[in-house]
């Protein structure tokens, strides 16, 4: 009987090496992203966006602004030597010798009796 015993043991074993292992299988979930966090996210680069923006724009006006304010120092030493160069025209033309050479052009003639100094 031994013999018999030993062969329905080895028809066991048989069996459960043939049957196939169940194994657990582990399923790892990923955490998902709720409504709330996506809307939050959305809202945040939105922001993002709108500040990155907003510091384009502010640094094209101030580039807008420094470029009229250098037209306008030109414009302004532009001026100056205009200026300038009047007054230096200003005081040719007010000289005494010139102003005593046109007198005479016209016919005018210094009588030193009637010349009076004026003091300030």
């Amino acid at each position: 009987m031994s013999n018999l015993a030993t062969k329905i043991q080895e028809v066991r074993q048989e069996k459960l090496r043939q049957a196939p292992v169940q194994q657990t299988v582990v399923v790892k979930r990923r955490a998902t992203i709720t409504l709330g966090e996506k809307v939050l996210l959305i809202v945040f680069a939105l922001f993002l966006l709108i500040g990155a923006i907003n510091i384009i724009a502010n640094s094209f006006q101030t580039y807008q602004t420094n470029v009229e304010i250098q037209k306008m120092e030109k414009e302004i030493q532009t001026q100056k030597q205009v200026n300038n160069d009047l007054h230096v025209q200003v005081e040719e033309l007010s000289k005494p010798e010139r102003i005593w050479e046109k007198a005479k052009e016209l016919g005018l003639k210094l009588d030193e009796n009637k010349v009076r100094n004026v003091q300030d």
